[in-house]
């Protein structure tokens, strides 16, 4: 049951303080049962009517601890999930945990980690972050693009910044697909003095449009955060969760992406391995194109094929009942095909999926 969160039927308008004043930007409004986290305000219109209109403020504040809170939750849930599946040589995603485990102890000896720390349980940033992005935002692939869907991770946070500052629509999925599906931030929605901001998570929800499956968009480029990546194959690993697999599965179904849509990750050169076997790999595993480091640009040329869509089969009942966005993929599909859909596994969600979403 769907209890958290108390949504309104509409979106409300929102005029951005710090743009013109015919710039608008357009968020939702709810409020948590702990925490307010937009507050209205009633004020006097200056128009000549003087119409009274409610003005919706966004309490940063709030949504950022509240992030925090339940995202340091999660880690330490993955912990327990990932030091129990490691030990157990029969369970399929030991071999995974090693090799995240593997790379996350080594960034952190080699002191090659940078904040948030420790990168366990993280997409992991790193030391050269900055100088990846910009390996990234010389390939014509970003050049030419005019919509980038970028994970919203610290380590990407300036492939972000490139993405806006260089006139170009930003997709930003919500971070585990907790508050909202996607949001989408274009440089005429912001100022200079506000586009750094925008490439945060707070920013995201302050500044972004929330867009829903019968979203009209086409996106040119996917940038993905990694653990771990294979230079020779593009075989990739997240850090567990799959909702990089998810958003994936959701922008086949809407149209946004096919095959031929470039998917780029941005690491340390201490992040490539050679140990992931593709052989292992799940259908909704999501390979990667190019690999820009701080150092060097790879291109894979993968065999590994791109996941068509949402395998349901896979996607346990607890996951799925925790996402409103994967709920209305399923009941429209069902609706469409007359056909039950399956699902998959049962799992131990972290805390930050028990949210309404």
């Amino acid at each position: 049951m769907d209890s958290n969160l108390i949504r309104l039927p509409y979106p409300f308008t929102i005029r951005n303080p710090h743009a013109s004043p015919s710039l608008l930007s357009y968020i939702p409004l709810y409020h948590n049962h702990s925490k307010k986290l937009f507050k209205l305000e009633r004020r006097r219109s200056s128009s000549s009517s003087r119409r009274s209109r409610d003005d919706v403020v966004f309490d940063e504040g709030a949504f950022e601890a509240e992030r925090m809170s339940l995202d340091s939750k999660a880690r330490e849930t993955m912990a327990e999930a990932s030091k129990r599946e490691a030990e157990d040589d029969d369970d399929p995603k030991a071999w995974k945990w090693r090799i995240r485990k593997r790379v996350w102890d080594m960034m952190e000896a080699l002191n090659i980690a940078q904040n948030p720390r420790p990168v366990h349980h993280r997409i992991p940033n790193f030391v050269g972050a900055s100088a990846a992005a910009k390996n990234l935002g010389g390939l014509e692939v970003f050049r030419v693009a005019e919509c980038v869907k970028v994970n919203p991770d610290s380590p990407q946070k300036q492939v972000r910044f490139l993405t806006l500052s260089g006139e170009k629509k930003l997709l930003t999925p919500q971070p585990r697909l907790t508050t909202e599906f996607f949001s989408v931030i274009e440089s005429c929605m912001l100022t200079l003095s506000t586009i750094n901001e925008a490439c945060t998570s707070v920013g995201v929800a302050k500044y972004g449009r929330p867009i829903g499956l019968d979203e009209k968009i086409k996106v040119d480029l996917i940038v993905i955060g990694s653990v771990a990546v294979d230079p020779k194959t593009g075989a990739r690993l997240g850090k567990g969760e799959g909702f990089a697999e998810l958003e994936y599965g959701m922008l086949r179904y809407m149209g946004a992406i096919d095959d031929s849509t470039p998917v780029v990750t941005s690491v340390h050169d201490q992040q490539l391995v050679d140990d992931i076997p593709i052989e292992k790999l799940l259908i909704h595993d999501v390979p990667v194109d190019i690999i820009c480091t701080p150092t060097q640009v790879i291109f894979t040329k993968t065999s590994i094929p791109k996941p068509q869509g949402i395998y349901w089969d896979k996607l346990s009942p607890e996951k799925l009942g925790q996402i409103r966005i994967l709920r209305e993929l399923k009941r429209r599909i069902e609706q469409e095909t007359g056909q039950k859909l399956p699902s998959g596994p049962s799992e131990k969600l972290p805390p930050t999926a028990q949210r309404e979403c």
